[in-house]
This record gives structure tokens, C-alpha cells and sequence, in this order.
């Protein structure tokens, strides 16, 4: 019996509570960065990307599209009117969809003192404290 090789019981349950005790220390410090994370791109596509596409289609057709042609009209030309006549796009590579895989909400004329209102309403859809948004 000297000659077997292997790990006992008790050997075994040592590591699998040492792993444990690690895993309960790291893991709650690192849940809540994914969800800052999604914050932050969702805020970066709001006032950077989709941002510059609005401007850029602004400058070609000399308004930002309506509210009924909505964000659709960066990537396909509008065939509601008023119908683009310089749009050159598409204006972004692909769909706007915010982190939490819903279109972001737009809105033009603006009624928050911006020309255009556009926002994600974040993680809790119905929740005004989780909207991001290019007014705040």
C-alpha cells in the first residue's frame, strides 16, 4: 500500500475549500465591473459614435433625421419623408443596439434642450435612474 499514488480525501477537500474561499473573495469585486463596463460603452456610443453619425448626416442633408425614420436612417436611406437628398451613408457600420441588446431611443426635435434626444434606459428598462443619456 506505500507504493500507490494519488490524492486522499481530505487532501482533495483542502483544495476544494481553498479555491472556494478564494472565489468568495475575488468574485464580488469583479461582478459589478462588467455592469460599469456596459454603463460606459453605452455613454461612448451616445456621445461619441452615434453622436458623429447624426452630425455627419446632419451636414449632408441638412437636418437630423425625424423621429419616424429614427436611428434606421444612418444605415438605410429614408423613404419616409422628409426624404434625404444628399444622404450618403451608411453613416454607422452596423445597428445600434445599446449593452443590453435593445435599439437606443431617439428623438427629434429634442425636449431637453438638445437637438435631438438620444438615451439607453440601461440595465432596468423602466428605470429612469438606470437611463443614459445625452442630456445628463
Amino acid at each position: 500500500m506505500k507504493n500507490r499514488k494519488g490524492f486522499t480525501l481530505i487532501e482533495i477537500l483542502l483544495v476544494v475549500a481553498i479555491i472556494g474561499t478564494l472565489a468568495a473573495m475575488i468574485v464580488p469585486r469583479l461582478s459589478g465591473r462588467s455592469e460599469q463596463a456596459k454603463i460606459t460603452v453605452a455613454k461612448v456610443d451616445i456621445e461619441s459614435n452615434i453622436a458623429s453619425a447624426l452630425k455627419l448626416y446632419e451636414l449632408d442633408n441638412g437636418a437630423f433625421p425625424s423621429t419616424a425614420q429614427s436611428l434606421d436612417a444612418l444605415l438605410r436611406k429614408p423613404s419616409i419623408t422628409p426624404i434625404p437628398s444628399n444622404w450618403s451613408g451608411p453613416y454607422l457600420e452596423r445597428e445600434p443596439v445599446d449593452p443590453w441588446g435593445r435599439k437606443y431611443q431617439y428623438q427629434y426635435p429634442g425636449t431637453h434642450g438638445k437637438s435631438y434626444d438620444l438615451f439607453s434606459n440601461g440595465a432596468k428598462e423602466n428605470d429612469e435612474k438606470s437611463r443614459i443619456a445625452n442630456w445628463t
